[in-house]
């Protein structure tokens, strides 16, 4: 008889949960059907490199320790981002410029997380990418949670090559681990 263990049974069907997110976030509708998505999967010992990562920012954004406790505890991390390969064309004004040529005037500048500016409607399409992503991890009841910190320190970390990315790291536990982080609850009226 083979028997196959609730933890590795657990564990198998978050990497292909988060395999399936892969292609949610790549089959996501996009603006003016330009597709700017990049994906990748963390998991393994990368997990650990990840959360050092993330702690190495933990001096100017706080936060980051604490979401680097919850990639540790987490059996893989889903990440989507962005390449932007330039201005939309519509001249919307969206990415704070007066136009589209005044925005492919402007130089690309590395900031403390993310490469900009960008299209307004590349940062739409990760927005839809990321919704259809998890909506798979949702309906597969593998708890998650997107993080602005965890995409920063993967991006700065080389895990991915992208300007903008967000995390997302992927769990089953009893209780999900990223939710009711050590928040003080404000009492009911």
């Amino acid at each position: 008889m083979t028997v196959i263990s609730g933890s590795q049974a657990e564990l198998e069907n978050i990497l292909q949960v988060a395999k399936a997110m892969c292609v949610a976030a790549r089959t996501a509708p996009k603006a003016k059907g330009v597709d700017t998505v990049i994906t990748a999967i963390v998991y393994g010992n990368d997990l650990t490199k990840l959360a050092d990562e993330m702690e190495k920012y933990s001096g100017k954004w706080s936060f980051f320790s604490r979401d680097a406790k919850n990639v540790r505890s987490s059996a893989a991390v889903v990440l989507i981002g962005i390449k932007s390969k330039g201005p939309s064309g519509l001249d919307c004004g969206g990415c704070g410029c007066s136009s589209c040529q005044e925005f492919s005037d402007m130089e690309k500048n590395e900031g403390l997380a993310y490469t900009g500016p960008n299209c307004v409607f590349d940062l739409l399409n990760l927005g839809i990418a990321i919704g259809s992503s998890v909506k798979i991890a949702s309906d597969h009841c593998v708890d998650n949670r997107v993080m602005f910190s965890v995409g920063a320190a993967a991006k700065k970390a080389g895990l991915i090559e992208a300007d903008v990315v967000l995390g997302i790291p992927l769990s089953a536990t009893g209780k999900s681990i990223y939710f009711d982080r050590g928040r003080v609850t404000a009492p009911s009226l």
